[in-house]
């Protein structure tokens, strides 16, 4: 039983997502910030051979296949006094959608750059996420027991592309096999690397720090004299770091290392515990009962953390993490108050009461009982599609928090199964993706396929997979007439009137709205601006590419 108030509580905790492209080695960098806190005792080889291929994170069976990071997943750990919630998203574009509604549950962000590459494009489009969120972000460079670039060039390219002022934490010296250390800005600490020697199968650690001064044995012929100019001129050159200028988005402190060979992770891990906001005040609507005639408009308000009433809400659903028990478990952030097991919350849009009798600390898709958990913690609550994405839950169930991103497709498809007789298990498949996030799903007013909607086509695939796997169906995808999606809104007059109109375009998605097909995006720009709005100047078509989560 915790001694600490609620906001003592909300203060030690300290929520983070992990971005980067694909190949950075963000995964890695998540098995060693766990090995870091001790919450595991060796972290997991993404490319070893055999049983050893498999990561905590990368749970699902086409993630361990494959070498790569297809769902979002959450790991809790206790660390120093703090707890972390340490948020691992994919860095494959086609599963963007995953990884930014996984960003509106984090308070912080870990921007994972290759120190060969630097910032790539999905990094710059993940950075754009968290920059419209306010969120902080701290960044590491990974890949330094690797040959890379010029390090004042990598801090550049992050002030002229991201306009962020980098305040390098610690410094290289060199990398690759000239790979010696790094110093720390204005300590002078000199952390030395070990190489790893040849032909061993195991790492071995590396030196305790000393005072770069003192350090010379570690350098040959004039290196140790270059890290001491090299010091001398990135203190004077770059902005100290300014932990409030971090919080507001103008700064990121940089830190150096190498994820495979856990050089540099205890100092992050330092950072993250040090600089990392605690959960913050939340935006959102206190409205009516669900079903109330005649009501009110909802009142704009915030959540602060040390609120006594337990608020959040689901960022990610996802099914059958245990095959055996075919479950389905809604991720809840918590926003305010200390939640207990068995404790009763209200869905804010349906009214529903749920008991929360079995609520589930996550370490990937290892679990145990939660007993309880503050605001700032991730938990699961299983439930039999009672939740959804973006839904809000509550004691009372009259808190609303903004919504989550949803997107319009990139891709359609159309989806049958082989035999003719589970074409009922596959509707009811195809629903449970499409409740999680997995894919969209469209079901044309004329005409009885379905339609598929993915931002990329790997998504296509691993829909396939989960299809197979987790429910014996074996599927066919068919290219669609429909190259666009595009929801609709308005008026019940001018909803009529379109959706007459354009009938053999219309269909409804898992929601029941109302969503009109185009055959190019040339059509959606000639139909959208003759529709633009209603009378009242409320749009007709959605024509953005992102929507909120109702």
């Amino acid at each position: 039983m915790s001694k600490l108030t609620l906001q003592d509580e909300a203060l030690r905790r300290r929520t983070f997502a992990i971005i980067a492209h694909p190949d950075a080695g963000k995964t890695t960098l998540t098995e060693h910030i766990l090995l870091a806190g001790g919450a595991i005792r060796a972290a997991g080889a993404v490319r070893a051979r055999g049983e050893n291929r498999r990561t905590q994170s990368d749970w699902m069976k086409i993630e361990k296949e494959r070498g790569i990071s297809v769902s979002a997943s959450v790991m809790t750990f206790e660390h120093d006094g703090k707890m972390f919630n340490l948020l691992d998203t994919p860095g494959h574009e086609d599963f963007s959608e995953d990884t930014y509604r996984t960003l509106t549950a984090a308070d912080c962000a870990i921007m994972v750059l290759d120190a060969a590459k630097g910032i790539e494009p999905q990094t710059l489009k993940l950075f754009e996420v968290c920059r419209l969120r306010d969120i902080p972000i701290i960044t590491f460079i990974n890949k330094l027991d690797r040959e890379a670039q010029d390090p004042m060039a990598l801090l550049d390219e992050i002030a002229s592309r991201l306009q962020l002022d980098p305040a390098p934490i610690w410094w290289p010296a060199e990398s690759g096999n000239r790979l010696r250390g790094m110093v720390e800005m204005g300590t002078g600490r000199f952390q030395p690397y070990a190489r790893k020697p040849a032909g061993s199968a195991e790492d071995v650690p590396h030196p305790e720090a000393l005072p770069l001064a003192d350090a010379a044995q570690y350098f040959e012929e004039g290196e140790h004299q270059a890290l001491l100019d090299a010091q001398e001129l990135v203190e004077g050159g770059y902005p100290a770091f300014d932990r409030q200028s971090f919080l507001e988005g103008h700064m990121t402190p940089v830190l150096w290392g190498s994820a495979l060979r856990h050089f540099g992770i205890d100092e992050l891990l330092a950072a993250i515990g040090e600089w990392a906001p605690p959960p913050k005040v939340m935006k959102a609507q206190k409205g009516p009962p669900a079903g109330t005639r005649n009501a009110a408009d909802p009142v704009a308000l915030t959540v602060e953390p040390g609120e006594a009433e337990v608020t959040g809400f689901v960022f990610k659903v996802q099914a059958n993490m245990d095959p055996n028990h075919r479950d389905r478990i809604a991720m809840f952030r918590m926003a305010s108050g200390k939640f207990q097991r068995g404790m009763k919350l209200k869905v804010q849009n349906t009214g529903k009461q749920l008991s929360v009798n079995a609520p589930i600390m996550f370490f990937a898709s290892d679990r145990e009982l939660a007993e309880d958990a503050y605001a700032g913690d991730v938990i699961g609550i299983p439930n039999h599609g009672v939740l959804r994405v973006g839904d809000s839950l509550s004691e009372t169930g009259l808190i609303r928090f903004a919504g989550l991103p949803n997107f319009a497709p990139e891709i359609l498809q159309r989806v049958r199964v082989k035999d003719p007789l589970k074409a009922k298990h596959l509707k009811k498949a195809l629903d449970g993706l499409a409740e999680e996030g997995v894919t969209q799903l469209f079901r044309p007013e004329m005409g009885s396929d379905f339609i598929v909607g993915a931002v990329g086509q790997l998504q296509f695939e691993v829909m396939a997979d989960r299809l197979g796997e987790e429910y014996g169906l074996e599927v066919i995808f068919e290219p669609s007439p429909w190259a666009e999606a595009r929801w609709i809104g308005g008026t019940r007059a001018d909803l009529e009137d379109f959706m007459g109109k354009y009938r053999g375009q219309m269909a409804r998605d898992i929601d029941d709205d109302p969503v009109f097909l185009a055959k190019s995006s040339w059509e959606t720009g000639y139909v959208g601006p003759r529709n633009a709005a209603d009378a009242s100047g409320q749009p007709v078509m959605e024509t953005g590419y992102l929507r909120s989560v109702a």
